[in-house]
Protein backbone atom coordinates (compact mmCIF):
# COMPACT_ATOMS: atom_id res chain seq x y z
CA UNK A 1 0.00 0.00 0.00
CA UNK A 2 2.71 2.56 1.27
CA UNK A 3 4.25 1.73 -3.08
CA UNK A 4 0.79 2.42 -4.12
CA UNK A 5 0.17 5.56 -1.89
CA UNK A 6 3.74 6.89 -2.75
CA UNK A 7 3.56 6.37 -6.93
CA UNK A 8 -0.07 7.35 -7.47
CA UNK A 9 0.83 9.48 -9.99
CA UNK A 10 2.74 7.40 -12.60
CA UNK A 11 0.72 4.26 -11.71
CA UNK A 12 -2.34 6.67 -12.94
CA UNK A 13 -0.59 7.96 -16.28
CA UNK A 14 0.50 3.67 -17.32
CA UNK A 15 -3.57 2.71 -16.16
CA UNK A 16 -4.63 5.71 -19.01
CA UNK A 17 -1.87 4.62 -21.78
CA UNK A 18 -3.66 0.32 -20.94
CA UNK A 19 -6.84 2.12 -21.88
CA UNK A 20 -6.38 3.71 -24.56
CA UNK A 21 -4.46 0.13 -25.52
CA UNK A 22 -7.55 -1.45 -24.55
CA UNK A 23 -9.53 0.14 -27.77
CA UNK A 24 -11.69 2.27 -25.51
CA UNK A 25 -12.49 5.25 -26.82
CA UNK A 26 -10.66 8.38 -25.46
CA UNK A 27 -13.32 10.71 -23.73
CA UNK A 28 -14.62 7.77 -21.85
CA UNK A 29 -11.56 6.59 -20.89
CA UNK A 30 -9.74 9.47 -19.62
CA UNK A 31 -13.15 10.45 -17.22
CA UNK A 32 -13.00 6.57 -15.85
CA UNK A 33 -9.23 6.29 -15.17
CA UNK A 34 -10.00 9.63 -13.46
CA UNK A 35 -12.62 8.52 -11.28
CA UNK A 36 -11.41 5.21 -10.62
CA UNK A 37 -8.29 6.76 -9.39
CA UNK A 38 -10.04 9.12 -7.53
CA UNK A 39 -11.97 6.36 -5.63
CA UNK A 40 -8.79 4.83 -4.92
CA UNK A 41 -6.97 7.74 -3.21
CA UNK A 42 -9.88 8.66 -0.97
CA UNK A 43 -9.80 5.37 0.38
CA UNK A 44 -6.01 5.59 0.46
CA UNK A 45 -6.23 8.90 2.23
CA UNK A 46 -4.53 10.68 -0.23
CA UNK A 47 -7.21 12.63 -1.77
CA UNK A 48 -9.64 14.44 0.15
CA UNK A 49 -13.52 13.61 -0.51
CA UNK A 50 -14.25 17.29 -1.30
CA UNK A 51 -11.96 17.01 -4.57
CA UNK A 52 -14.90 15.60 -6.17
CA UNK A 53 -17.22 18.31 -5.41
CA UNK A 54 -15.24 20.46 -8.03
CA UNK A 55 -16.03 18.83 -10.63
CA UNK A 56 -19.06 20.21 -11.74
CA UNK A 57 -17.94 23.89 -11.28
CA UNK A 58 -15.05 23.08 -13.72
CA UNK A 59 -17.58 21.18 -16.43
CA UNK A 60 -19.50 24.45 -16.07
CA UNK A 61 -16.55 26.55 -16.80
CA UNK A 62 -15.82 24.39 -20.05
CA UNK A 63 -19.50 25.39 -20.84
CA UNK A 64 -18.95 29.39 -20.37
CA UNK A 65 -15.73 29.26 -22.16
CA UNK A 66 -16.24 31.20 -25.09
CA UNK A 67 -12.95 30.38 -26.80
CA UNK A 68 -14.47 27.14 -27.64
CA UNK A 69 -17.03 28.49 -29.84
CA UNK A 70 -14.42 29.21 -32.76
CA UNK A 71 -14.53 25.53 -32.85
CA UNK A 72 -18.31 24.64 -34.49
CA UNK A 73 -17.83 28.24 -36.47
CA UNK A 74 -14.79 27.13 -38.32
CA UNK A 75 -16.20 24.07 -38.49
CA UNK A 76 -19.25 25.15 -40.29
CA UNK A 77 -17.44 27.24 -42.41
CA UNK A 78 -14.72 25.02 -43.61
CA UNK A 79 -18.02 21.80 -44.30
CA UNK A 80 -19.88 24.56 -46.22
CA UNK A 81 -17.40 25.47 -48.28
CA UNK A 82 -16.40 22.12 -49.15
CA UNK A 83 -19.85 21.17 -50.10
CA UNK A 84 -20.03 24.25 -52.27
CA UNK A 85 -17.84 23.22 -54.99
CA UNK A 86 -15.20 26.20 -54.18
CA UNK A 87 -12.56 23.09 -54.03
CA UNK A 88 -13.27 21.79 -57.43
CA UNK A 89 -13.16 24.99 -59.01
CA UNK A 90 -9.96 26.08 -57.59
CA UNK A 91 -8.50 22.99 -58.15
CA UNK A 92 -9.54 23.11 -62.14
CA UNK A 93 -8.67 26.46 -62.25
CA UNK A 94 -5.15 26.47 -60.83
CA UNK A 95 -4.63 23.05 -62.11
CA UNK A 96 -5.13 24.67 -65.31
CA UNK A 97 -2.76 27.27 -64.94
CA UNK A 98 0.31 25.57 -63.63
CA UNK A 99 -0.48 22.41 -65.71
CA UNK A 100 1.68 23.03 -68.85
CA UNK A 101 4.96 22.96 -66.73
CA UNK A 102 6.67 19.41 -65.33
CA UNK A 103 4.96 19.10 -61.67
CA UNK A 104 2.00 21.40 -62.53
CA UNK A 105 -1.06 19.58 -60.63
CA UNK A 106 0.69 19.00 -57.98
CA UNK A 107 1.70 22.56 -57.15
CA UNK A 108 -1.74 23.49 -57.83
CA UNK A 109 -2.12 21.11 -55.49
CA UNK A 110 -0.50 22.98 -52.68
CA UNK A 111 -1.77 25.66 -53.21
CA UNK A 112 -5.07 25.35 -53.19
CA UNK A 113 -4.15 23.07 -50.07
CA UNK A 114 -2.94 26.21 -48.50
CA UNK A 115 -6.20 28.07 -49.61
CA UNK A 116 -8.26 25.49 -47.96
CA UNK A 117 -6.25 25.49 -45.26
CA UNK A 118 -6.89 29.53 -44.23
CA UNK A 119 -10.78 29.15 -45.29
CA UNK A 120 -11.81 25.44 -43.83
CA UNK A 121 -9.41 24.70 -41.04
CA UNK A 122 -10.51 20.94 -41.74
CA UNK A 123 -8.21 17.88 -42.61
CA UNK A 124 -10.58 15.61 -43.33
CA UNK A 125 -12.16 18.12 -45.81
CA UNK A 126 -9.48 19.20 -47.57
CA UNK A 127 -7.78 15.62 -48.53
CA UNK A 128 -10.76 14.26 -49.18
CA UNK A 129 -12.07 17.42 -52.04
CA UNK A 130 -8.36 16.96 -53.92
CA UNK A 131 -8.12 13.16 -53.07
CA UNK A 132 -11.71 12.82 -55.12
CA UNK A 133 -11.00 15.76 -58.39
CA UNK A 134 -7.14 16.18 -58.43
CA UNK A 135 -6.15 12.15 -58.04
CA UNK A 136 -8.00 10.43 -60.79
CA UNK A 137 -6.00 13.80 -63.33
CA UNK A 138 -2.61 13.19 -61.91
CA UNK A 139 -3.38 9.20 -62.58
CA UNK A 140 -4.61 9.86 -65.85
CA UNK A 141 -1.29 11.38 -67.11
CA UNK A 142 1.07 9.42 -65.48
CA UNK A 143 1.71 11.17 -62.05
CA UNK A 144 4.34 8.76 -59.78
CA UNK A 145 1.16 7.19 -57.54
CA UNK A 146 3.35 7.58 -54.00
CA UNK A 147 4.01 11.38 -55.01
CA UNK A 148 0.34 11.84 -55.88
CA UNK A 149 -0.98 10.30 -52.85
CA UNK A 150 1.39 12.12 -50.89
CA UNK A 151 1.37 15.82 -52.04
CA UNK A 152 -2.54 15.57 -51.58
CA UNK A 153 -2.36 14.27 -47.76
CA UNK A 154 0.53 16.63 -46.91
CA UNK A 155 -1.18 19.26 -48.77
CA UNK A 156 -4.55 18.66 -46.50
CA UNK A 157 -2.49 18.54 -43.22
CA UNK A 158 -1.55 22.08 -43.82
CA UNK A 159 -5.03 22.80 -42.34
CA UNK A 160 -3.30 21.66 -38.84
CA UNK A 161 -1.22 24.89 -38.67
CA UNK A 162 -2.36 27.60 -40.94
CA UNK A 163 -5.07 29.61 -39.13
CA UNK A 164 -7.84 29.26 -38.66
CA UNK A 165 -6.51 25.84 -37.49
CA UNK A 166 -8.80 23.80 -34.89
CA UNK A 167 -5.50 22.66 -33.02
CA UNK A 168 -4.48 26.32 -32.27
CA UNK A 169 -8.00 26.68 -31.14
CA UNK A 170 -7.70 24.10 -28.30
CA UNK A 171 -3.90 24.61 -27.92
CA UNK A 172 -4.57 28.22 -26.70
CA UNK A 173 -7.38 26.99 -24.52
CA UNK A 174 -5.03 24.41 -23.00
CA UNK A 175 -1.65 26.86 -22.52
CA UNK A 176 -4.22 29.76 -21.46
CA UNK A 177 -2.74 31.81 -24.07
CA UNK A 178 -4.73 34.09 -26.69
CA UNK A 179 -6.04 32.52 -29.60
CA UNK A 180 -4.97 35.26 -31.82
CA UNK A 181 -1.81 35.15 -30.51
CA UNK A 182 -1.30 31.35 -31.65
CA UNK A 183 -2.84 32.33 -35.02
CA UNK A 184 -0.26 35.06 -35.44
CA UNK A 185 2.61 32.61 -34.11
CA UNK A 186 1.62 29.80 -36.73
CA UNK A 187 1.38 32.20 -39.65
CA UNK A 188 4.34 32.31 -41.02
CA UNK A 189 6.07 28.48 -40.24
CA UNK A 190 2.20 27.38 -42.27
CA UNK A 191 3.76 29.58 -45.13
CA UNK A 192 7.07 28.27 -44.95
CA UNK A 193 5.75 24.40 -44.38
CA UNK A 194 3.80 25.63 -48.01
CA UNK A 195 6.92 26.73 -49.40
CA UNK A 196 8.87 23.31 -48.67
CA UNK A 197 6.15 21.52 -50.24
CA UNK A 198 6.43 23.20 -53.01
CA UNK A 199 10.43 22.98 -53.34
CA UNK A 200 10.35 19.40 -53.14
CA UNK A 201 7.72 19.10 -56.09
CA UNK A 202 10.06 21.83 -58.23
CA UNK A 203 13.54 19.22 -56.97
CA UNK A 204 11.49 16.37 -58.63
CA UNK A 205 10.87 17.81 -61.87
CA UNK A 206 14.08 18.82 -62.31
CA UNK A 207 15.82 16.09 -61.07
CA UNK A 208 13.42 12.99 -61.78
CA UNK A 209 10.81 14.65 -64.85
CA UNK A 210 9.22 11.22 -65.34
CA UNK A 211 7.84 11.54 -61.47
CA UNK A 212 5.60 14.73 -62.08
CA UNK A 213 5.10 15.14 -66.00
CA UNK A 214 3.27 18.33 -67.24
CA UNK A 215 0.05 18.27 -68.69
CA UNK A 216 -0.06 17.02 -72.47
CA UNK A 217 -1.72 19.56 -74.90
CA UNK A 218 -5.13 18.06 -75.38
CA UNK A 219 -5.91 18.19 -71.69
CA UNK A 220 -4.94 21.89 -71.18
CA UNK A 221 -8.90 23.59 -71.80
CA UNK A 222 -8.13 26.92 -70.11
CA UNK A 223 -7.64 29.44 -73.81
CA UNK A 224 -8.82 32.21 -75.12
CA UNK A 225 -11.55 32.01 -77.93
CA UNK A 226 -8.58 32.54 -80.96
CA UNK A 227 -6.03 29.42 -78.96
CA UNK A 228 -3.43 31.96 -77.39
CA UNK A 229 -2.93 30.93 -73.47
CA UNK A 230 -3.52 34.10 -72.34
CA UNK A 231 -0.44 34.14 -70.07
CA UNK A 232 0.69 37.82 -70.63
CA UNK A 233 -1.85 39.82 -69.58
CA UNK A 234 -1.85 37.36 -66.32
CA UNK A 235 1.36 37.72 -65.63
CA UNK A 236 1.09 41.94 -66.01
CA UNK A 237 -1.74 42.08 -63.93
CA UNK A 238 0.04 39.68 -61.03
CA UNK A 239 3.04 42.08 -61.01
CA UNK A 240 0.99 45.14 -60.62
CA UNK A 241 -0.85 43.66 -57.87
CA UNK A 242 2.73 41.92 -56.35
CA UNK A 243 4.20 45.51 -56.70
CA UNK A 244 1.18 47.27 -54.86
CA UNK A 245 1.00 44.73 -52.11
CA UNK A 246 5.00 44.87 -51.51
CA UNK A 247 4.57 48.90 -51.39
CA UNK A 248 1.96 48.56 -48.77
CA UNK A 249 3.71 46.16 -47.05
CA UNK A 250 6.70 48.40 -46.58
CA UNK A 251 4.95 51.46 -46.02
CA UNK A 252 2.62 49.77 -43.64
CA UNK A 253 3.64 51.85 -40.42
CA UNK A 254 2.72 55.22 -42.33
CA UNK A 255 -0.58 53.77 -43.29
CA UNK A 256 -1.67 52.65 -39.39
CA UNK A 257 0.04 56.28 -38.83
CA UNK A 258 -2.82 57.94 -40.57
CA UNK A 259 -5.35 55.90 -39.95
CA UNK A 260 -5.15 55.45 -36.08
CA UNK A 261 -3.73 59.57 -36.19
CA UNK A 262 -1.12 58.06 -33.54
CA UNK A 263 2.60 57.52 -34.02
CA UNK A 264 3.19 53.88 -35.20
CA UNK A 265 7.08 52.83 -35.62
CA UNK A 266 6.13 49.03 -35.96
CA UNK A 267 3.64 46.64 -37.50
CA UNK A 268 3.39 42.54 -36.63
CA UNK A 269 4.44 40.64 -39.37
CA UNK A 270 1.38 38.63 -39.89
CA UNK A 271 -1.03 41.57 -40.14
CA UNK A 272 1.85 43.23 -42.61
CA UNK A 273 1.37 39.80 -44.90
CA UNK A 274 -2.37 39.60 -44.47
CA UNK A 275 -3.25 43.79 -45.35
CA UNK A 276 -0.56 44.07 -48.27
CA UNK A 277 -2.27 40.65 -49.61
CA UNK A 278 -5.45 41.55 -49.29
CA UNK A 279 -4.62 44.78 -50.79
CA UNK A 280 -3.62 43.27 -54.06
CA UNK A 281 -6.37 40.91 -54.25
CA UNK A 282 -8.73 44.10 -54.16
CA UNK A 283 -6.82 45.27 -57.17
CA UNK A 284 -6.95 42.44 -59.07
CA UNK A 285 -11.11 42.25 -58.32
CA UNK A 286 -11.12 46.16 -59.09
CA UNK A 287 -9.48 45.61 -62.39
CA UNK A 288 -11.06 42.48 -63.35
CA UNK A 289 -14.59 43.96 -62.45
CA UNK A 290 -13.58 46.95 -64.51
CA UNK A 291 -12.76 44.93 -67.54
CA UNK A 292 -15.69 43.35 -67.69
CA UNK A 293 -18.09 45.62 -66.74
CA UNK A 294 -16.53 48.21 -69.82
CA UNK A 295 -15.63 45.61 -71.73
CA UNK A 296 -12.26 47.05 -72.42
CA UNK A 297 -10.39 43.88 -73.33
CA UNK A 298 -6.91 44.62 -71.37
CA UNK A 299 -7.39 41.52 -69.41
CA UNK A 300 -7.59 37.97 -70.98
CA UNK A 301 -10.55 35.63 -70.60
CA UNK A 302 -7.92 33.48 -68.66
CA UNK A 303 -7.07 36.68 -66.22
CA UNK A 304 -10.82 37.38 -65.30
CA UNK A 305 -11.83 33.73 -64.48
CA UNK A 306 -8.37 33.30 -62.29
CA UNK A 307 -9.45 36.61 -60.38
CA UNK A 308 -12.84 35.82 -59.72
CA UNK A 309 -12.23 32.43 -59.14
CA UNK A 310 -9.20 33.14 -56.53
CA UNK A 311 -10.92 36.21 -55.20
CA UNK A 312 -13.74 34.58 -53.05
CA UNK A 313 -11.50 32.34 -50.82
CA UNK A 314 -9.01 35.23 -50.29
CA UNK A 315 -11.58 37.44 -49.43
CA UNK A 316 -12.89 34.87 -46.46
CA UNK A 317 -9.27 34.60 -45.78
CA UNK A 318 -9.58 38.42 -45.19
CA UNK A 319 -12.99 38.58 -43.41
CA UNK A 320 -11.67 36.24 -40.87
CA UNK A 321 -7.94 36.29 -40.72
CA UNK A 322 -7.95 39.85 -41.23
CA UNK A 323 -10.57 41.26 -38.67
CA UNK A 324 -8.23 39.08 -35.96
CA UNK A 325 -5.24 40.05 -36.60
CA UNK A 326 -6.50 43.76 -37.02
CA UNK A 327 -7.95 43.30 -33.72
CA UNK A 328 -11.05 44.25 -34.75
CA UNK A 329 -12.36 40.75 -34.11
CA UNK A 330 -11.91 37.92 -31.15
CA UNK A 331 -11.63 34.36 -33.08
CA UNK A 332 -14.92 33.48 -31.99
CA UNK A 333 -16.23 36.22 -33.58
CA UNK A 334 -14.27 36.08 -36.67
CA UNK A 335 -15.42 32.68 -36.82
CA UNK A 336 -19.17 33.67 -37.02
CA UNK A 337 -18.35 35.83 -39.81
CA UNK A 338 -16.72 33.21 -41.80
CA UNK A 339 -19.40 30.99 -41.29
CA UNK A 340 -21.64 33.97 -42.76
CA UNK A 341 -19.43 35.15 -45.58
CA UNK A 342 -19.43 31.07 -46.59
CA UNK A 343 -23.07 30.74 -46.86
CA UNK A 344 -23.12 33.82 -48.26
CA UNK A 345 -20.89 32.46 -50.76
CA UNK A 346 -22.80 29.37 -51.23
CA UNK A 347 -25.69 31.18 -51.84
CA UNK A 348 -23.78 33.16 -54.42
CA UNK A 349 -23.39 29.82 -56.57
CA UNK A 350 -26.49 28.84 -56.20
CA UNK A 351 -25.15 25.65 -53.97
CA UNK A 352 -27.24 26.41 -50.84
CA UNK A 353 -29.92 24.63 -50.15
CA UNK A 354 -31.61 22.85 -46.97
CA UNK A 355 -30.05 19.37 -47.64
CA UNK A 356 -26.48 20.91 -47.64
CA UNK A 357 -26.95 22.98 -44.49
CA UNK A 358 -28.47 19.75 -42.78
CA UNK A 359 -25.63 17.84 -43.35
CA UNK A 360 -23.18 20.52 -42.54
CA UNK A 361 -25.01 21.10 -39.54
CA UNK A 362 -25.04 17.80 -38.13
CA UNK A 363 -21.59 17.19 -38.98
CA UNK A 364 -20.50 20.34 -37.09
CA UNK A 365 -22.32 18.92 -34.05
CA UNK A 366 -20.88 15.90 -33.86
CA UNK A 367 -17.39 17.25 -34.12
CA UNK A 368 -17.95 20.02 -31.38
CA UNK A 369 -19.70 17.23 -29.47
CA UNK A 370 -16.63 15.11 -29.94
CA UNK A 371 -14.13 17.55 -28.47
CA UNK A 372 -16.54 18.48 -25.75
CA UNK A 373 -16.98 15.23 -24.37
CA UNK A 374 -13.05 14.76 -24.77
CA UNK A 375 -12.71 18.00 -22.94
CA UNK A 376 -15.25 16.82 -20.05
CA UNK A 377 -13.09 13.43 -19.75
CA UNK A 378 -9.55 15.59 -19.70
CA UNK A 379 -10.87 17.66 -16.70
CA UNK A 380 -11.64 14.65 -14.86
CA UNK A 381 -8.34 12.66 -15.21
CA UNK A 382 -6.74 16.25 -14.72
CA UNK A 383 -8.31 16.94 -11.61
CA UNK A 384 -7.27 13.49 -10.05
CA UNK A 385 -3.70 13.91 -11.49
CA UNK A 386 -3.35 16.87 -9.85
CA UNK A 387 -4.74 15.59 -6.72
CA UNK A 388 -2.29 13.26 -6.41
CA UNK A 389 0.26 15.55 -7.30
CA UNK A 390 0.95 14.60 -11.06
CA UNK A 391 1.97 17.34 -12.27
CA UNK A 392 5.06 17.37 -9.75
CA UNK A 393 5.66 14.30 -10.88
CA UNK A 394 5.92 15.27 -14.44
CA UNK A 395 8.18 18.04 -13.41
CA UNK A 396 10.64 16.10 -11.58
CA UNK A 397 10.91 14.16 -14.24
CA UNK A 398 10.89 16.42 -17.29
CA UNK A 399 12.71 19.58 -15.31
CA UNK A 400 16.00 17.52 -14.19
CA UNK A 401 16.90 16.33 -17.98
CA UNK A 402 20.63 17.31 -19.59
CA UNK A 403 20.61 20.06 -22.00
CA UNK A 404 18.27 22.32 -20.12
CA UNK A 405 15.78 23.92 -22.37
CA UNK A 406 16.71 22.52 -25.09
CA UNK A 407 17.35 18.81 -23.89
CA UNK A 408 13.54 19.39 -23.10
CA UNK A 409 12.14 20.13 -25.86
CA UNK A 410 14.01 17.15 -27.79
CA UNK A 411 12.43 14.98 -25.07
CA UNK A 412 8.92 16.49 -25.63
CA UNK A 413 9.05 16.21 -29.62
CA UNK A 414 10.63 13.45 -29.77
CA UNK A 415 7.54 11.88 -27.24
CA UNK A 416 5.23 13.86 -29.03
CA UNK A 417 6.45 12.11 -32.39
CA UNK A 418 6.36 8.37 -31.35
CA UNK A 419 2.77 9.06 -29.44
CA UNK A 420 1.45 10.66 -32.75
CA UNK A 421 1.79 7.68 -34.47
CA UNK A 422 -1.43 6.05 -32.11
CA UNK A 423 -3.27 9.08 -30.54
CA UNK A 424 -4.44 12.24 -32.59
CA UNK A 425 -4.46 15.95 -32.21
CA UNK A 426 -6.85 16.22 -30.05
CA UNK A 427 -5.90 13.77 -27.87
CA UNK A 428 -2.29 14.85 -27.44
CA UNK A 429 -3.71 18.23 -27.20
CA UNK A 430 -6.15 17.53 -23.73
CA UNK A 431 -3.64 14.66 -22.40
CA UNK A 432 0.08 15.63 -23.00
CA UNK A 433 0.10 19.52 -23.24
CA UNK A 434 -1.41 20.32 -19.70
CA UNK A 435 1.62 17.96 -17.86
CA UNK A 436 3.80 19.84 -20.37
CA UNK A 437 3.15 23.22 -19.92
CA UNK A 438 3.22 24.00 -16.77
CA UNK A 439 7.42 22.37 -17.34
CA UNK A 440 7.71 24.60 -20.16
CA UNK A 441 6.68 27.65 -18.54
CA UNK A 442 8.90 27.08 -15.50
CA UNK A 443 12.19 26.77 -17.57
CA UNK A 444 11.36 30.27 -19.10
CA UNK A 445 9.64 29.07 -22.37
CA UNK A 446 7.20 31.08 -24.31
CA UNK A 447 4.00 28.79 -23.92
CA UNK A 448 2.72 31.07 -27.34
CA UNK A 449 6.15 29.75 -29.33
CA UNK A 450 5.76 26.38 -27.81
CA UNK A 451 1.77 25.94 -28.56
CA UNK A 452 2.93 26.13 -32.45
CA UNK A 453 6.05 24.13 -32.16
CA UNK A 454 3.76 21.27 -30.58
CA UNK A 455 1.15 22.17 -33.52
CA UNK A 456 3.84 21.98 -36.43
CA UNK A 457 4.56 18.35 -34.19
CA UNK A 458 1.17 17.27 -33.93
CA UNK A 459 0.80 17.81 -37.88
CA UNK A 460 2.97 14.81 -38.13
CA UNK A 461 -0.11 12.69 -36.39
CA UNK A 462 -2.03 12.55 -39.66
CA UNK A 463 1.04 11.51 -41.72
CA UNK A 464 2.06 8.40 -39.79
CA UNK A 465 1.94 5.51 -41.34
CA UNK A 466 -0.09 3.44 -40.73
CA UNK A 467 -2.06 5.10 -38.56
CA UNK A 468 -2.56 8.54 -39.90
CA UNK A 469 -5.68 10.02 -40.25
CA UNK A 470 -4.62 11.79 -43.84
CA UNK A 471 -3.83 8.38 -44.87
CA UNK A 472 -7.07 6.93 -44.12
CA UNK A 473 -8.98 10.15 -45.87
CA UNK A 474 -7.20 9.51 -48.86
CA UNK A 475 -7.59 5.68 -48.72
CA UNK A 476 -11.57 6.10 -48.56
CA UNK A 477 -11.54 8.22 -52.40
CA UNK A 478 -8.46 6.62 -54.05
CA UNK A 479 -9.13 3.91 -56.53
CA UNK A 480 -8.70 0.41 -54.87
CA UNK A 481 -9.60 -1.46 -57.95
CA UNK A 482 -8.43 -1.33 -61.84
CA UNK A 483 -11.06 1.24 -64.11
CA UNK A 484 -11.47 2.69 -67.36
CA UNK A 485 -10.52 6.09 -67.31
CA UNK A 486 -13.64 8.43 -68.88
CA UNK A 487 -10.74 10.70 -71.00
CA UNK A 488 -8.63 8.56 -72.12
CA UNK A 489 -10.28 4.99 -71.91
CA UNK A 490 -7.08 3.44 -71.07
CA UNK A 491 -7.07 1.15 -67.92
CA UNK A 492 -5.76 2.93 -64.34
CA UNK A 493 -4.49 0.42 -61.99
CA UNK A 494 -5.27 1.09 -58.83
CA UNK A 495 -3.15 2.94 -55.56
CA UNK A 496 -2.16 0.74 -53.32
CA UNK A 497 -2.07 1.13 -49.25
CA UNK A 498 1.69 0.70 -48.99
CA UNK A 499 1.84 3.11 -52.48
CA UNK A 500 0.03 5.64 -50.03
CA UNK A 501 2.37 5.26 -47.01
CA UNK A 502 5.55 5.39 -49.42
CA UNK A 503 4.48 8.80 -50.64
CA UNK A 504 3.93 10.44 -46.69
CA UNK A 505 7.62 9.74 -45.66
CA UNK A 506 9.10 12.53 -47.73
CA UNK A 507 6.39 14.98 -46.52
CA UNK A 508 6.97 13.65 -42.92
CA UNK A 509 10.75 14.41 -43.15
CA UNK A 510 9.84 17.95 -44.77
CA UNK A 511 7.51 18.36 -41.25
CA UNK A 512 10.40 17.21 -38.73
CA UNK A 513 12.63 19.63 -40.84
CA UNK A 514 10.25 22.18 -40.19
CA UNK A 515 9.83 21.72 -35.98
CA UNK A 516 13.94 21.67 -36.25
CA UNK A 517 13.95 25.21 -37.61
CA UNK A 518 11.31 26.53 -35.44
CA UNK A 519 13.78 25.28 -32.30
CA UNK A 520 16.80 26.25 -33.81
CA UNK A 521 15.13 29.41 -34.80
CA UNK A 522 12.23 30.96 -32.53
CA UNK A 523 11.86 34.08 -34.46
CA UNK A 524 9.82 32.26 -37.06
CA UNK A 525 7.24 32.16 -34.75
CA UNK A 526 8.30 35.07 -32.33
CA UNK A 527 8.83 37.54 -35.42
CA UNK A 528 4.80 37.22 -35.96
CA UNK A 529 3.98 38.58 -32.90
CA UNK A 530 3.05 41.55 -31.17
CA UNK A 531 5.89 43.06 -29.03
CA UNK A 532 5.76 42.97 -25.42
CA UNK A 533 5.69 45.91 -23.88
CA UNK A 534 7.77 46.01 -20.27
CA UNK A 535 6.83 48.70 -17.70
CA UNK A 536 9.00 49.77 -15.09
CA UNK A 537 7.53 48.94 -11.79
CA UNK A 538 10.25 50.90 -9.60
CA UNK A 539 9.88 54.06 -12.38
CA UNK A 540 6.24 54.25 -12.36
CA UNK A 541 6.19 53.65 -8.45
CA UNK A 542 8.73 57.13 -8.00
CA UNK A 543 6.17 59.32 -10.52
CA UNK A 544 2.86 58.23 -8.13
CA UNK A 545 5.01 59.07 -4.66
CA UNK A 546 5.80 62.30 -6.25
CA UNK A 547 2.58 63.15 -7.16
CA UNK A 548 1.17 62.34 -3.84
CA UNK A 549 0.91 64.93 -1.09
CA UNK A 550 3.21 64.96 2.09
CA UNK A 551 1.98 62.15 4.14
CA UNK A 552 0.80 63.77 7.46
CA UNK A 553 1.77 63.24 11.11
CA UNK A 554 -0.81 62.23 13.29
CA UNK A 555 1.38 61.87 16.17
CA UNK A 556 2.65 65.64 15.94
CA UNK A 557 1.11 67.41 18.98
CA UNK A 558 0.59 70.79 16.62
CA UNK A 559 -1.55 68.65 14.50
CA UNK A 560 -4.93 69.58 14.16
CA UNK A 561 -4.60 71.10 17.59
CA UNK A 562 -7.24 74.42 18.46
CA UNK A 563 -6.03 77.66 19.17
CA UNK A 564 -3.54 77.54 16.52
CA UNK A 565 -2.17 80.16 14.21
CA UNK A 566 -4.05 79.80 10.83
CA UNK A 567 -2.06 78.61 7.77
CA UNK A 568 -2.23 78.31 4.26
CA UNK A 569 -4.20 74.85 4.67
CA UNK A 570 -5.68 76.05 8.09
CA UNK A 571 -9.74 75.39 8.07
CA UNK A 572 -11.45 78.49 5.61
CA UNK A 573 -13.84 80.64 8.59
CA UNK A 574 -16.93 79.31 10.04
CA UNK A 575 -15.95 75.94 9.24
CA UNK A 576 -16.46 74.02 12.70
CA UNK A 577 -13.38 73.51 15.18
CA UNK A 578 -11.29 71.01 14.51
CA UNK A 579 -11.45 69.48 17.82
CA UNK A 580 -15.18 68.87 17.70
CA UNK A 581 -16.15 67.74 13.93
CA UNK A 582 -12.77 67.12 12.31
CA UNK A 583 -12.88 62.99 11.76
CA UNK A 584 -9.07 63.28 11.78
CA UNK A 585 -8.89 64.63 15.32
CA UNK A 586 -11.42 62.25 16.48
CA UNK A 587 -9.33 59.27 15.25
CA UNK A 588 -5.91 60.76 16.55
CA UNK A 589 -7.58 60.87 20.15
CA UNK A 590 -9.23 57.04 19.99
CA UNK A 591 -5.47 56.01 18.76
CA UNK A 592 -4.02 58.07 21.96
CA UNK A 593 -6.94 56.68 24.30
CA UNK A 594 -6.09 52.99 22.96
CA UNK A 595 -2.51 53.41 23.34
CA UNK A 596 -2.43 54.57 27.14
CA UNK A 597 -4.70 51.75 27.85
CA UNK A 598 -2.79 49.02 30.30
Amino acid sequence: MEFLTHNLAPIMFAGLILFLLLGFPVAFSLGACGLFFAFIGIELGVLPEALLQALPLRIYGIMQNDTLLAIPFFTLMGLILERSGMAEDLLDTVGQLFGPVRGGVALAVIFVGALLAATTGVVAASVISMGLISLPIMMRYGYDRRIASGVIAASGTLAQIIPPSLVLIILADQLGRSVGDMYKGAFLPGLMLTGFYALFIIALAIFKPHMVPALPPEARTLREADGKSGMPSLLVLTALCVGASIFVGKHMAELHTWWTGEAVERVALDETIVVAMCFGVALAFVAASINRLTHLNLLSKVAERVTFVLIPPLLLIFLVLGTIFLGVATPTEGGAMGALGAMIMAMARRRLDMALLRQALMSTTKLSCFVLFILIGATMFGLTFQGVDGPLWVEHLLAGLPGGQLGFLIVVNVMVFFLAFFLDFFELSFIIVPLLAPVAEKLGIDLVWFGVLLAVNMQTSFMHPPFGFALFFLRSVAPAKAYVDKVTKKIIEPVTTMQIYAGAVPFLVIQLVMVSLIIAFPGIVSSGLDEKVDYDLDKIRLEMEASMPPAMDFNDPTFGAPGEAASPDAAPEGAAPAGEDDPLKAMQESLQRDAAKP
